[in-house]
């Protein structure tokens, strides 16, 4: 039976069935979940969640009032109890998401990243404990990076990017989602295929949790023995989530599918051009844009601008190419982050794309002259604004101009959440 009850009356052996507080207010991953121990009653009331449902053909129930010889009367426990949990809200369609700027996207885009890294943690560290993973609990944590994407895509994905080497293999799971969502909206997918697509996204490297983590974490090159077991995780993957629950077909394709290539010299299967289906082409896109991007502990990451230059160079034997031109549309040609060299003689970091304009003419905070060899005050320029004679040029290597953050010129405010 369920049953709403006040904080007060949650004990150990309880099973919660759901937090009556967000999803981004919850300090758990997971929606459902057993009581074990007082430190679990701790962390919900540390986060202020005053009120749960929970299941007590599951758990135990609220512990009765004691009667004493000589009982006084006693105010009856407040409690509700109901058959059905309460209504669960529609989301929004993603076509009346209303679109912000990058400044105003920072914050939120700060926010979900952070507790994205925890939950992604959590939920694969269940998973190479060999525990079945309850997938249908991700799907709030996608729902949330769709709905930032939406409203600005720049602001999750720059700050997805901005991942430690230690932190990865989590990170680039929430990076991919987000790719996957920012990819199927320019595709045209459903509301409902674009959330599976990043449910994909999101689980899509779960077999790298069958890996050893001292092959995984590996500073140096991999022996042939080494990569071997890596190119299993695939297919490890797959049996994982074969047993995990809310798992669908996309899922499932994206999980075992998204190393092949059309050329048909990927793995596992060597599936070439139309035996590879759509989400499949989308995957491997976006887990290697992200990988090539981001710093990993045997090389450092390519700048966005840099790496969609290199995809395009492999793109007629690796990526389908309708896929991969999506995918450029998507993020732009200079994505957020990229350090391009202005007519003007100035450098600058791309701080946003411009929604319905060209990809040539992104928002750009230029801090750097050429020309007098330093920094100047930063000022944000669009480039498709009226008047604006500026263009970019070239993209450019921070190294070349021994230029030190760059990510700080279009951070802004977030920098301190990342």
């Amino acid at each position: 039976m369920l049953k709403k009850i006040q904080f007060e009356q949650i004990r150990q052996g309880m099973y919660v069935k759901e937090l009556c507080a967000s999803w981004m207010s919850s300090p758990f991953w997971q929606k459902s979940f057993l009581v074990e121990d007082a430190a679990t009653i701790e962390k919900i009331q540390k986060a202020g969640i005053r009120e749960a449902w929970i299941d007590t053909a599951k758990g135990v129930d609220v512990l009765e009032p004691e009667i004493q010889a000589a009982p006084e009367p006693i105010a009856p426990i407040k409690e509700v109890v109901v058959e059905t949990p309460k209504q669960v809200v529609a989301p929004v369609p993603y076509s009346q998401v209303v679109q912000v700027s990058m400044d105003a996207e920072l914050g939120r885009a700060a926010k979900i990243v952070g507790t994205s890294k925890t939950a992604v943690f959590s939920m694969f560290s269940e998973a190479r404990m060999g525990n079945a993973i309850e997938a249908e609990h991700a799907m709030p944590l996608v729902e949330e990076i769709a709905s930032s994407v939406m409203r600005n895509p720049g602001a999750l994905i720059g700050l997805a990017r901005l991942k430690t080497a230690d932190d990865y293999t989590y990170m680039h799971s929430v990076a991919v989602c987000a790719l996957m969502i920012a990819l199927s909206r320019q595709l045209g997918l459903s509301d409902e295929e674009v959330r599976e697509a990043g449910l994909a996204g999101l689980l899509h490297d779960i077999g790298k949790m069958a890996v050893p983590p001292e092959i995984l974490n590996k500073p140096g090159r991999l022996t042939e023995e080494e990569f071997t077991s890596v190119k299993e995780h695939p297919g490890a993957g797959y049996e994982m989530l074969l047993e995990a629950k809310g798992v669908g077909k996309i899922a499932l394709d994206v999980c075992l599918h998204h190393h092949e290539k059309v050329d048909g010299s990927g793995y596992p299967k060597g599936l070439n051009g139309e035996q590879i289906s759509l989400y499949a082409k989308m995957g491997a896109v976006c887990d290697v844009y992200d990988a090539i991007t981001s710093n990993r502990p045997y090389k450092a990451g390519w700048c966005p601008a840099e790496s969609l230059k290199k995809m395009a160079e492999w793109s007629k034997g690796h990526f389908d190419d309708r896929v991969f031109q999506a995918f450029i549309r998507s993020i732009g040609i200079y994505p957020v982050g990229t350090l391009v060299k202005l007519h003007s003689g100035r450098l600058g970091v791309v701080v946003e794309q411009q929604v319905g304009k060209s990809l040539l003419l992104p928002k750009v905070r230029a801090f750097f002259s050429t020309k007098s060899m330093a920094y100047i005050p930063p000022v944000l320029l669009d480039l498709s604004g009226p008047g604006i004679q500026d263009k970019i040029v070239s993209r450019e290597d921070a190294s070349t101009w021994d230029l030190k953050d760059i990510n700080r010129y279009w951070l802004g405010d977030a920098v301190d959440s990342v």
